[in-house]
């Protein structure tokens, strides 16, 4: 079975929206290592409408020397959207025709390599609590961003997770990968 995961930016309040606004000078060659090994696992992409829209704006021209334009634009992407329609443009992009839950089910039974979830934060959010998300790694930069949007929200269940990695980048990154607990 093929295991989903999601990497997001994190500030230390707990931000993960926009972390062009406040990474700054923390990206770090272990980070970058960190990300290369993601790309190099990941043969499949899942993004939510926001995401893709803000993305499909950018990759698609950004530079082919770019390491992660490389890796973005040939890659199979997956958009959950109510309000987009096909066909997209940006290369390789489907539109999710059936619930998230149950099309993230069914792509994990197919063959291939690991499933990201790439800057989609409600996407994550629901895949967790279903149960569905395998991994979660939160990249915590050493700032307090002191507004944005936080990954959790009041309201949401207690889930209880496991810490399976962590580590300490040269720039003062931590990088935990969580599992729900029991997997």
């Amino acid at each position: 079975m093929r295991k989903v995961t999601a990497g997001l930016f994190h500030s230390v309040d707990g931000v993960v929206s926009d972390p062009f606004l406040w990474q700054f000078d923390s990206f770090d060659e272990d980070l970058g290592k960190g990300m290369t090994g993601m790309i190099e696992r990941v043969d499949t992409v899942i993004l939510g409408r926001v995401s893709y829209q803000e993305w499909a704006g950018y990759w698609p021209t950004a530079s082919v020397d770019d390491d992660f334009a490389g890796f973005i634009n040939p890659v199979e992407k997956f958009v959950a959207s109510r309000t987009l329609t096909e066909p997209l443009e940006w290369q390789n992009s489907h539109l999710i025709d059936s619930p998230l839950e149950d099309f993230v089910a069914e792509l994990k039974k197919r063959d291939g390599g690991e499933i990201a979830v790439c800057g989609s934060m409600s996407v994550t959010r629901q895949l967790l609590f279903a149960g569905l998300l395998d991994e979660l790694t939160l990249m915590t930069h050493p700032v307090v961003a002191g507004s944005g949007r936080r990954l959790f929200e009041a309201g949401d269940p207690v889930t209880r997770l496991s810490l399976k990695d962590q580590y300490k980048t040269t720039k003062g990154n931590v990088i935990s990968t969580y599992s729900l607990l029991g997997e």
